[in-house]
């Protein structure tokens, strides 16, 4: 019988299969061989637009003076890929065909995990992550970036809903430097704001693999036997690798993605360039590359 409302990653008990390697990327394995993952945040940038294409536009621009053609074709190809960089509609379509996120978590299988936590007293719900803002002049205090705060909100409720307790995993990133870990942040938010207590606050992890392996570290001495990761849909497949990577099928691990509507308007303002588009463009671009290294 087929199961209905499951996401994608997802089999009827909620397994994930098949397990993948545990072996480290390649690309990641160079930066710890050499001593220096800090260099991740500054290679990150230079990989994401607008860098690669004004670089292919100075190239274009050089051309001119040689091989006009193949100059004017380079500054054209360039304006388009800008154009398009800033594009929700085309962050979207590279998200569905590269990412392929999966659908949100059913209200029928929010039901079945609440009878399953009760029952078994090992379900936790995992919020990852996003970041901080190392002082907001506003509140006094470190705070949570937009991303990192819709994470924790969707990941209480659902915790709400599910009857679990929570964990929130999140140090000082490779970009931030010497901030307040973002778990220490996220607990006094969800405890002062929203009324709820978060029982293990992960301080440690730089990258989503470290996420994994401290996080299951942490629960692994209260029995949890099956986490639900809360993060943005463009982020979960990486996660759901690094997870899957760590537990080697001694943890169930499922995906519970937020942050999967697209704001728009009109369609054909999908593909106007915006801030918007150009951040979600990038955002689909860093999951990428931190695919290919592991991170």
């Amino acid at each position: 019988m087929p199961c209905r409302g499951r996401p994608r990653h997802a089999g009827c008990s909620g397994t994930i299969a098949p397990p993948r390697s545990g072996s480290e990327p390649p690309v990641n394995s160079f930066f710890a061989t050499l001593g220096i993952e800090s260099w991740k945040p500054f290679v990150t940038a230079l990989l994401l637009p607008p860098v690669p294409v004004l670089l292919l536009t100075l190239v274009g621009a050089r051309l001119l003076l040689s091989r006009r053609g193949l100059g004017w074709l380079l500054i054209v190809v360039s304006v388009v890929m800008i154009w398009l960089s800033a594009c929700t509609g085309a962050a979207r379509g590279l998200s569905l065909i590269l990412l392929q996120p999966p659908a949100a978590m059913s209200f029928d299988r929010v039901r079945e995990l609440r009878t399953e936590g009760q029952a078994k007293k090992a379900v936790a719900v995992v919020i990852l992550g996003a970041g901080t803002e190392p002082f907001a002049p506003e509140y006094g205090v470190s705070s949570l970036n937009d991303s990192s705060l819709e994470r924790l909100r969707y990941g209480l409720w659902l915790a709400g809903q599910i009857g679990a307790p929570v964990a929130f995993s999140g140090g000082v990133g490779w970009a931030q430097g010497g901030s307040t870990p973002e778990a220490r942040v996220a607990g006094r938010i969800a405890a002062e704001e929203f009324g709820r207590p978060i029982r293990w606050l992960e301080e440690e992890s730089r990258d989503t693999r470290e996420n994994a392996a401290n996080t299951l570290a942490l629960l692994k001495p209260a029995g949890i036997r099956h986490v639900v990761v809360v993060t943005h849909g463009y982020h979960m497949d990486r996660a759901l690798r690094a997870f899957v990577d760590v537990a080697g099928g001694t943890v169930t691990v499922e995906p519970a993605p937020m942050g999967l509507a697209w704001r728009m308007s009109l369609p054909a303002l999908e593909w106007m360039p915006s801030a918007r588009g150009f951040e979600s463009m990038r955002n689909v671009l860093r999951e990428l590359i931190g695919k290919l290294a592991g991170a």
